[in-house]
């Protein structure tokens, strides 16, 4: 599970308890203006394909670095349907898929920080 903290406009992802172990990482930062799109993750969704680093057992698991055709994801979610996912343009990754506590709360969390900045 992670948890966001925006501090003007940099969005920094703090990755909690085992799953940092899991995942290989335990913050990710980026802009306000990275983000193109934000919405709640699809339980069906798959990272792509090559793992580099992280933990991934279909549809238990999926923590860490996913690579695909021009794509460079950060996922930790065990497909419980509590997963959003962040698309970003110009950062570190091309895209976010983790789970939250609250995703609603979250997502307008921000998306309202997008729109303010």
């Amino acid at each position: 599970m992670v948890e966001f903290e925006v501090t003007g406009t940099t969005v920094t992802m703090h990755v909690r308890g085992a799953h940092q172990l899991l995942a290989l990482r335990d913050q990710l930062n980026f802009d306000l203006s990275d983000i193109s799109a934000i919405g709640r993750a699809g339980v069906d969704r798959r990272p792509p394909w090559v793992r580099a680093p992280g933990t991934f057992f279909p549809g238990v698991i999926a923590a860490g670095t996913f690579r695909g055709k021009g794509r460079k994801e950060f996922w930790d979610t065990r497909f419980d349907g509590r997963a959003i996912q962040i698309d970003l343009v110009g950062a570190e990754v091309t895209r976010l898929v983790v789970d939250v506590a609250d995703p609603d709360t979250e997502l307008r969390k921000l998306a309202s920080a997008a729109a303010a900045a």
